[in-house]
C-alpha cells in the first residue's frame, strides 16, 4: 500500500514551478528562523547574541551553569512526559492540569471528585501524596562524544555518575549518533498535590478546544516536592520536609504585549526535523489516517459510556484524554503537512542535495540507500503501529499476556503475584467498554493487516464464529480472568483470553525490531541518517542545525505574537475571561464553569488581577507566542526577558502540530496560560492566597 503511495509522488516537469518550490524549500528548510529551534542549554552561547537582540537581559550562565545556581535548577521533568517549574524556595511547583491529570484522577473518587470540583490544601498537612509520581532535576549535562570515541564504555560512565542515592543518568544521541550527551538527574519520589482547579477551568473546552485557538483553558496544577531533612530524595514519609531548590522562578504580573521576548525552558519529547520525504509521506498519508480512524472508534465507545455514569466518567477520564490528545494532534499534523507541501519541498531539497553529493563518493548513494531502507521497513513498521492501535488497545489483552508470560515461565505464579497484577489492572477498568472495543479492534486489525500477519488461530476462530465481533463476544463471556481469583496455572493456560494473547506472541517478537520512537529510528534506516546529517552540515552552510527533541532539557525562544489563521482572519495574542463566559454552557460538562466564576464576572469582582480591555475590566487567560515546542514541553515555564515567569506552556495551535516535522514561523504558535489567570484562580476560586506568601510575585 505504502509503496504505491511513494510511486505516485507528483514529479513536476515544469522548471519554473520547480525553481519556485525550491526557493520556498530553501526559505523554510534551509535556515532556522529566530523563533525556530530547540537548543541545548549548555551551548546557548551560540544563540545568546540573537536572544539579546530580541530582548533577553540575563547572562548566559543565568540560563545554564554547572558551577552556580541557574534557571536550569528551577526546571524539572514532571512524571513520565511533562515539565514543571519551582516557584518558591519551599519546593512549590507549577505544571499543567493535564500533566497532573492522572495524579488528580488517581486521588479522586465519586465521594471526592477532585477532577470535577478541584482540590486545594489549606495547610501542608492536607497536601496529598501521589503514589508513583516522581520529579527529576537535571544535575548536569556533558558532551561525551570524544570520550566514547576514545573507547570509554557507556555503562561505566553512567555508573560513575549514579553512585549517589536518587541519581540516574543516560547518554543520549544527538544528530542521529554524530554527538552524544550525558544527562545526570536527581529523582525525588515524595510528590504531593497542593491544588488543582476544577476541570471546568483546568480542562475547559475538553477535547473540542484541544489544540485550538482562541483558547480559554486554565491548564495548571500545583504540587510540592518533599525530601528528607538533608534535602535528598526519600520515599514518602510524614517526616519529610519541603525540598529546597537551588533556584526558583520569580513571577511577573506585568503581563505580556505583542513583540515581547519569551523563552521556553523544558523537556520537549520528540521532533523529526531532518527526516526525508518518504517518512513525511508515510506519516501524513498512511500512519496518521489509520491511527485517527481507530482512535475515533475507541473514543466514541468510551464517551458514550462516560455520559451514562459518573463513576465511569472519572475512571476513564485520564484514559480518554490520553487517547484523544494524539488523535486530534495527528489530524492537525496531517493537515499542516499537506498545506505546507512538506513532502514535496523535502523532495526538491533532497534533489539539490543529490546533485551536490554526486561528486562525493562517501555521500553519493545515501538517499538511494535510505529510500530502499524505508521501502523494506515500512510494511513491518505499519504492522507494529496497527497492532498497537488495535489489538494492544484492548485493555484485557495485556492483562492476559502478563499472566500468560508468568504461566509459561519456570517461576511459579503465586496467589500474591496474581493478586497484584489483578489489582493494578482492575482499577479503573470497565469490562463492558473493553468488550465493545475488542469487538471493533479485532475486526479492524484483520481488515487492515497483511493477511500473512494474521495469526492462524485467529483466522480459524473468526471462521468458526462467523465474524470477529462474535469471536470477541465469546472471549469476554467465557474468560475467567476478570471474575475468578486465584486461578491455577492450568486454568490460566486454558483461559480463552490468555490463549488469544498467546497467538500474538510471535508477531510481538517479530515486531521488536520496529519498537522505536519513530519510523526513522528503526536501525535499518537510522544507520543512514548519521552520514546524511554529516553531509547536510557540510553542504548546507547557511542552515542552523539543532538536535531533534528527545525529552532532554532544551531552550526555545521567540516573541509574543498573534497570527493570520486564514485570509482576513487575524488572531490576536491574548484571550480573556470574556471568552470563557461566552462559551459557558451548563448543559455541556466541559463548558459548565463553576458558579463562583460566573458570580465574579457578573460583579466585576476581579481584585488585583484585572486588566483593562476596551472600556471595561476583565481577566487575561491565555496567550500566544512563537516558541518552538513539542510534546514534553507541557508545563514548561514561559519566561520574559528578565527571566521571570509569565505563563505556563500547555499546547500548540492545531495548524502548528506539524512543527515536529516542519516549523513554519508564520503560523507555528505555542499556547500558554497567563500566570495572572493562574494566580487569579488560586486566589478567588481556590482561596489559596496563603501560597502567595512563599512566592516572589512582582
Amino acid at each position: 500500500m505504502y509503496l504505491r503511495t511513494i510511486n505516485t509522488y507528483n514529479h513536476t516537469k515544469n522548471m519554473i514551478k520547480r525553481f519556485f518550490l525550491f526557493t520556498i524549500a530553501c526559505l523554510i528548510l534551509g535556515s532556522a528562523t529566530a523563533d525556530e529551534g530547540m537548543w541545548l542549554p549548555s551551548l546557548i552561547k551560540e544563540r545568546y547574541k540573537n536572544m539579546r537582540s530580541m530582548g533577553f537581559k540575563l547572562k548566559c550562565d543565568d540560563i545554564y551553569s554547572n558551577d552556580k545556581a541557574s534557571l536550569k535548577d528551577a526546571v524539572v521533568q514532571f512524571g513520565g512526559g511533562c515539565t514543571g517549574e519551582f516557584v518558591s524556595a519551599e519546593g512549590l511547583l507549577f505544571t499543567n492540569h493535564h500533566c497532573g491529570y492522572g495524579s488528580i484522577q488517581k486521588l479522586s473518587s465519586v465521594e471526592h471528585d477532585y477532577l470535577t470540583d478541584g482540590y486545594w490544601a489549606k495547610s501542608r498537612e492536607e497536601e496529598l501524596h501521589v503514589p508513583g509520581l516522581t520529579v527529576s532535576i537535571l544535575v548536569k549535562m556533558e558532551d561525551v562524544t570524544a570520550r566514547l570515541a576514545a573507547g570509554e564504555n557507556k555503562e561505566e560512565i553512567i555508573a560513575a555518575e549514579t553512585k549517589e542515592s536518587g541519581y540516574r543518568a543516560s547518554i543520549e544521541s544527538m544528530y542521529y549518533g554524530n554527538q552524544y550527551y550525558l544527562f545526570v538527574y536527581c529523582t525525588y519520589r515524595d510528590i504531593r498535590l497542593v491544588g488543582a482547579p476544577p476541570s471546568a477551568i483546568g480542562k475547559f473546552g475538553g477535547d473540542t478546544d484541544n489544540w485550538i485557538w482562541p483558547r480559554h483553558t486554565g491548564d495548571f496544577s500545583v504540587f510540592r516536592v518533599y525530601a528528607n531533612t538533608d534535602n535528598k530524595p526519600a520515599d514518602y514519609s510524614k517526616e519529610n520536609v519541603p525540598y529546597r531548590p537551588k533556584r526558583h522562578f520569580k513571577i511577573s504580573t506585568k503581563g505580556v504585549e505583542e513583540g515581547d521576548f519569551t523563552m521556553i525552558y523544558g523537556f520537549p519529547g520528540n521532533t523529526q526535523e531532518y527526516i526525508t520525504a518518504p517518512a513525511v509521506e508515510y506519516t501524513q498519508s498512511v500512519s496518521n489516517p489509520m491511527k485517527i480512524e481507530l482512535r475515533t472508534i475507541r473514543l466514541d465507545i468510551i464517551s458514550e459510556a462516560q455520559a451514562k455514569d459518573a463513576a465511569t466518567r472519572i475512571a476513564y477520564a485520564a484514559k480518554h484524554a490520553s487517547i484523544a490528545n494524539g488523535w486530534k494532534k495527528w489530524q492537525g499534523e496531517s493537515l499542516g503537512l499537506r498545506n505546507l507541501a512538506t513532502a514535496k519541498k523535502k523532495e526538491i531539497y533532497e534533489t539539490k542535495f543529490k546533485e551536490w553529493a554526486a561528486e562525493k563518493p562517501q555521500y553519493a548513494a545515501i538517499l538511494d540507500s535510505m529510500q530502499i531502507a524505508y521501502s523494506n521497513v515500512i510494511p513491518g513498521y505499519f504492522t507494529r503501529e496497527l497492532f498497537n492501535e488495535s489489538i494492544a488497545a484492548i485493555e484485557a489483552f495485556y492483562f492476559a499476556l502478563q499472566l500468560y508470560n508468568k504461566a509459561t515461565s519456570e517461576e511459579k505464579v503465586t496467589a500474591d503475584e496474581q493478586a497484584a497484577i489483578r489489582k493494578r489492572f482492575l482499577k479503573d477498568y470497565n469490562k463492558d467498554i473493553d468488550h465493545a472495543i475488542a469487538r471493533r479492534m479485532i475486526d479492524e486489525f484483520v481488515k487492515r493487516v497483511q493477511k500473512d500477519k494474521i495469526p492462524a488461530q485467529l483466522s480459524a476462530a473468526i471462521e468458526k464464529y462467523s465474524s470477529a465481533e462474535a469471536f470477541a463476544d465469546t472471549l469476554f463471556t467465557t474468560t475467567k480472568l476478570l471474575d475468578k481469583y486465584p486461578l491455577t496455572k492450568p486454568e490460566i493456560e486454558r483461559d480463552p483470553l490468555v490463549q488469544f494473547a498467546s497467538w500474538f506472541v510471535p508477531l510481538i517478537d517479530e515486531n521488536r525490531q520496529y519498537v522505536y520512537r519513530n519510523l526513522s529510528n528503526v536501525l535499518a534506516i537510522e544507520k543512514w541518517y548519521k552520514p546524511y546529517m554529516q553531509a547536510l552540515m557540510e553542504w548546507d552552510k547557511e542552515r542552523a542545525f539543532y538536535p531533534d527533541a528527545n525529552f532532554t532539557l532544551r531552550v526555545a525562544y521567540g516573541t509574543i505574537t498573534g497570527y493570520e489563521n486564514a485570509d482576513g482572519e487575524y488572531h490576536t495574542h491574548l484571550t480573556t475571561l470574556d471568552g470563557i463566559i461566552a462559551k459557558d454552557n451548563p448543559e455541556i460538562y466541559d463548558y459548565n464553569i463553576p458558579q463562583v466564576l460566573r458570580d465574579i464576572h457578573k460583579n466585576n469582582d476581579y481584585g488585583r488581577w484585572s486588566i483593562e480591555k476596551g472600556k471595561k475590566q476583565t481577566i487575561p487567560v491565555c496567550f500566544l507566542a512563537s516558541n518552538h515546542t513539542s510534546g514534553g514541553n507541557s508545563g514548561s515555564p514561559v519566561i520574559n526577558g528578565n527571566g521571570e515567569l509569565v505563563g505556563i506552556n500547555f499546547d500548540r495551535t492545531w495548524r502548528s502540530t506539524m512543527s515536529d516535522i516542519e516549523f513554519d514561523p508564520t503560523i507555528c504558535r505555542n499556547i500558554s496560560v497567563d500566570i495572572r489567570f493562574v494566580l487569579f484562580v488560586m486566589d478567588r476560586i481556590g482561596n489559596a492566597e496563603y501560597l502567595f506568601d512563599e512566592m516572589d510575585i512582582k
